[in-house]
């Protein structure tokens, strides 16, 4: 997939819808701004939230991180104000928001790369996609077939209405099914937690949540990195969006919050937070 194209293509749909709908969810103070979606981008919005009380000390703000198909749901039926998404809408969202007379407008807000990790232990430096389709196909079921240890694997998996799960299943397995084997868990976190914990394990997860506890590898040749996934090098590369109901009014809340990426205190929480700011790229 060629990223760069991908998000320049993106930018242009948002840019078009933007300037045709002017229309968005209605929402007072009083109620407060909900924000809904992705575990991916959560931290982000967590973030992003927490920098807005010391401008708006008035105005709260709710992060739910439920993934980016619960979080599109929300903004089309109308339960949040900005639909935190690591995936861009599918058409059978865009078409039930339209029915709902919902106008999706994409703003993307940073870069981020979908990583294949293994626990620390494990001495496999790299895979490819074709090695990775077969494991998660259950085709390849132990380590010593790749060249590691005599051990099961054990594959774990986003949820599939995870915007990480639409990334990995489209660009590493290109949409192979996936066996009955795999273990589905519903956020990054989990993702993390369950690789750290089981030394046979494989999983895959935001750059934002690679630490020391578990081993991002190789991917057909290339390390995900700031500088690889800037570059578009990376073949697992995807940009993170924030989508509102119409483009924002230009100096409202939401519309302060959807370009707060662009400050100069949201790039530092960006890079702060592992991921790659869009000046970056």
């Amino acid at each position: 997939m060629n990223t760069r194209f991908s998000v320049s293509r993106i930018g242009w749909v948002g840019l078009v819808i933007g300037m045709l709908v002017t229309t968005q969810a209605v929402w007072s103070a009083e109620g407060g701004l909900i924000v809904d979606g992705s575990t991916t981008v959560g931290p982000l919005g967590d973030a992003f939230a927490e920098a807005f009380k010391t401008s708006h000390p008035d105005i709260a703000i709710t992060v739910n991180k439920t993934g980016s198909g619960d979080g599109a749901a929300a903004l089309i039926d109308g339960r949040c104000q900005i639909a935190m998404m690591s995936r861009f809408m599918k058409d059978t969202e865009f078409t039930k928001a339209v029915v709902n007379k919902v106008f999706p407008v994409a703003h993307t807000i940073a870069m981020d790369g979908v990583c294949i990790v293994l626990h620390p232990s494990n001495p496999i430096k790299e895979l490819t996609k074709e090695q990775i389709t077969k494991i998660y196909k259950g085709e390849i079921t132990n380590w010593k077939e790749l060249g590691g240890s005599d051990l099961a694997i054990v594959a774990i998996s986003r949820d599939t209405s995870s915007g990480t799960y639409e990334t990995f299943h489209e660009l590493v397995i290109n949409k192979e099914k996936m066996g009955p084997s795999v273990e589905y868990v519903s956020s990054n976190p989990q993702a993390h937690a369950r690789v750290k914990s089981t030394p046979g394990a494989i999983g895959y997860i935001g750059l934002g949540f690679i630490d020391a506890y578990v081993k991002a590898i190789k991917l057909d040749g290339i390390m995900p990195t700031r500088q690889t996934i800037a570059k578009g090098k990376y073949p697992a590369s995807r940009p993170l969006f924030l989508f509102t109901n119409g483009y924002p009014k230009l100096g409202s809340i939401v519309h302060e919050l959807c370009v707060f990426h662009l400050t100069e205190k949201g790039q530092e929480i960006i890079e702060a937070k592992g991921f790659i700011p869009l000046t970056n790229y």
